[in-house]
């Protein structure tokens, strides 16, 4: 059976869910200052050793500084997401993975065991460039090792473990958020970093990777246990290797080994083994492949690469400038302008738990109606949500407060979290897929530290009404989805890069034929 029909084959998904348990540590990471915050910069003994002899009770901060301790989170993802492009290139997208866990499990022993405001903020700034490394590699690993037919489903489950993980972190800490047990909810995040360096030593590297690094029998492997033994990988490998002999200089021994076999060669029942040793024999004389891997220059000069790198990039700032994140850090904040503090708390969990639900919804729906469907359904929802919430703050109306809030989250978890993240790997041609992404996340993280910088300040100058900028965004980004962005369900990652070189020579076309005409 053709691989390319495979949707959910048990190893694939083994691997796909090895790696997004990074993504659950990630959430973690982001939702565990929220419930315990107060109590970890403000108690009764404050910085006095009351219950611990080594450690004081808490670290008196003041709101400003708690927000620059906190933040620092943000800028470690910015730091590390320029970072992974190399590491991913370099020693592959599995060990890259592996290494995301450093950070998070030193992080948690510092943040645990802080004796001071600078070290819980170093604390936070390892499991943050943890994060960024993670938001670069996961959705990479994902989207090269899944099948045509379930990717969708595949790539949403990286947002489900992150609102999982944040969904969690909110509950653990309403029941540790006392003196000194808050130290406990920083620090558990080390246990799903353990499991994960663990875990991980079990997963295939991608077959993608290992075609850009030259490594033809290492990919047929890979990718044949991936699909499983009942399934015939030939086809899906000759078009993993098409699309690499496509992006290699015309003339070279590595184009001329590339194009060695011609596609019914390959197309046997199990794959041409000779075939593929032939072309190995010719690549292994001009060395190791990694030489063609695109770097953030790149990105600029190659006009399909380049439209791609500005479609996924818009996508990442708009899901930042959504606000949406705002929403997430300051919820207790907007409830308390109409609720008291106990009960705003518990709207913060609620809205956690909202978040994971609809984000259910969104694994389910991915490859049933498409990416653009629900993208397209997300920034207007959340346009008219903003408006709402807008509305329902400034005449103080708490019903309608907690509806806007619960339908905000509800668009941005149907499409707006999942769908960027998986449409970069989808669109992403694996030679530039390290560096690609390592720019959109590193636009991502940086608009998400602005966001974080900035809301409590709107927040606290313009109140609720301050939702409509955010709504003003998502507006503007709605008619950018509708007319730019394309409809990927169930083609390969080589056939949407197709779609893009089609699109490019369309586009060019005319101004060849006015020049061939001039001259």
């Amino acid at each position: 059976m053709d691989s390319r029909q495979a949707k959910f084959p048990r190893y694939m998904v083994f691997c796909v869910v090895a790696s997004c348990i990074g993504s659950f540590s990630n959430g973690w990471t982001i939702g565990s200052p929220n419930i315990p915050g107060e109590t970890t910069t403000s108690c009764e003994h404050g910085a006095a050793h009351v219950n611990n002899r080594y450690l004081p009770d808490c670290l008196p901060m003041d709101s400003l500084q708690w927000g620059i301790a906190v933040s620092t989170f943000c800028l470690g993802g910015l730091v590390a997401s320029f970072c992974t492009s190399f590491f991913m290139t370099r020693f592959g997208r599995v060990r890259t993975i592996m290494y995301t866990n450093i950070g998070w499990i030193i992080g948690s022993i510092l943040m645990a065991f802080s004796v001071s405001p600078v070290m819980f903020a170093v604390g936070r700034f390892c499991s943050g460039a943890s994060c960024g490394m993670n938001s670069v590699a996961t959705p990479t690993y994902n989207g090269e090792i899944a099948t045509i037919q379930g990717r969708g489903t595949m790539g949403t489950l990286n947002q489900l473990l992150i609102v999982s993980g944040i969904l969690l972190s909110n509950l653990v800490g309403l029941a540790f958020n006392s003196v000194p047990l808050w130290r406990v909810s920083y620090g558990l995040v080390i246990v799903p970093a353990l499991l994960q360096m663990s875990v991980m030593r079990w997963c295939v590297e991608s077959p993608r990777y290992l075609v850009s690094q030259n490594d033809l029998q290492g990919a047929q492997a890979s990718l044949q246990k991936l699909r499983g033994a009942n399934y015939d990988v030939s086809y899906e490998l000759n078009d993993i290797i098409e699309g690499q002999q496509q992006h290699q200089e015309p003339g070279t021994k590595e184009q001329e080994a590339m194009a060695a076999a011609p596609r019914h060669s390959v197309e046997t029942d199990g794959g041409d083994v000779n075939v593929l040793e032939k072309r190995i024999a010719v690549l292994s004389e001009e060395g190791n492949g990694s030489k063609g891997a695109y770097g953030f220059a790149d990105l600029w000069t190659d006009p399909v690469v380049r439209r791609i790198t500005l479609l996924v990039v818009t996508l990442h700032a708009v899901q930042q400038f959504s606000a949406v994140n705002g929403v997430m850090y300051y919820s207790t904040i907007i409830f308390k302008q109409t609720f008291d503090s106990r009960i705003s708390t518990y709207m913060a969990i609620s809205t956690s738990a909202v978040n994971l639900l609809v984000t259910l919804l969104s694994v389910y729906l991915i490859d049933r109606t498409g990416r653009k469907v629900l993208l397209v359904t997300a920034q207007a929802g959340g346009c008219m949500s903003a408006a709402l919430l807008a509305v329902a703050g400034h005449l103080q109306l708490p019903a309608l407060l907690v509806t806007s809030v619960f339908l905000f989250v509800t668009s941005f978890a149907i499409g707006l979290g999942p769908i960027p993240w998986l449409l970069t790997s989808e669109l992403s041609p694996t030679h530039a897929a390290s560096a690609m992404t390592s720019l959109a996340t590193a636009v991502n993280w940086g608009a998400n530290f602005l966001v974080a910088l900035v809301f409590p300040g709107l927040m606290d100058k313009l109140h609720s009404t301050s939702f409509i900028i955010f709504g003003a965004i998502l507006f503007v980004s709605t008619i950018f989805t509708l007319y730019c962005v394309p409809e990927t369900k169930g083609k390969s990652i080589e056939q949407i890069n197709a779609m893009f070189e089609r699109a490019i020579r369309a586009r060019d076309a005319p101004e060849e034929a006015f020049h061939d005409r001039v001259r």
